[in-house]
């Protein structure tokens, strides 16, 4: 079985309920849509958090988002073949397993495309107070190139896209923060996935992100509800 999630921040208990309740095995894998919370830091931390998620009875599949590092960029991650694409794994936690933006999975019969990373509104709060954030929060020119790549090599359609934010024309505006003035949000991910979206054939589009539950056509943004994919 796969499920799927919304964003994490390294707090587990919902995960650690939903494995009490439903009494999953290593064969089944929770997709968490970006912000997972165990490369937030470095260090320790992140091995403590690693180390309490990896004890529970699931595979944990997470894509790249803002407050985190890019798994690529860990020395101790190395790649892998899983479900037909590119994963990233550490030899200490073999449950735990990061997407490659841009590799398309075969997830329960469903050709899946990830594509993580989102523009981080907190980034000046951060850097003013020292601390984490990374320059490569967003998609790059390369991942950007490659996505387009492998989904007109498909014609242009897709089972499932699976992202951290959304295409723009699904921002859910009613949720965002009123003292944040949108018109500084570096929205170029939102409006390069929005090109994406209007000409490519898909069934579904999830992504988390916005700490909000919302489906709107045929696009679903996740935080705590934990869903069957």
């Amino acid at each position: 079985m796969f499920y799927i999630t919304g964003d994490t921040h390294g707090e587990f208990s919902r995960i650690e309920r939903f494995c009490n309740a439903m009494n999953p095995t290593p064969d089944d894998t929770l997709i968490i849509l970006g912000d997972a919370g165990i490369n937030f830091h470095g260090g320790l931390r992140d091995v403590i958090r690693k180390e309490q998620l990896a004890q529970l009875p699931i595979t944990v599949f997470s894509i790249h988002g803002n407050h985190e590092m890019r798994p690529g960029t860990i020395t101790s991650y190395h790649t892998t073949e899983w479900c037909g694409g590119q994963v990233y794994v550490e030899d200490a936690f073999p449950n735990l397993l990061f997407a490659a933006d841009g590799e398309v999975y075969d997830l329960g019969g469903l050709d899946t495309l990830v594509v993580g990373g989102a523009y981080s509104i907190d980034k000046y709060y951060r850097l003013a107070h020292g601390w984490a954030w990374w320059p490569d929060e967003q998609p790059s020119p390369a991942i950007k190139e490659k996505v387009e790549r492998v989904l007109a090599a498909r014609d242009w359609e897709i089972d499932v896209v699976l992202s951290h934010t959304t295409p723009l024309r699904y921002e859910p505006v009613e949720c965002f923060i009123p003292d944040i003035d949108q018109s500084k949000v570096d929205k170029s991910t939102e409006e390069w996935l929005g090109t994406i979206e209007a000409k490519l054939k898909y069934q579904h589009w999830y992504c988390g992100h916005y700490h909000i539950e919302k489906d709107i056509d045929r696009l679903s943004i996740l935080f705590e509800s934990i869903r069957e994919f």
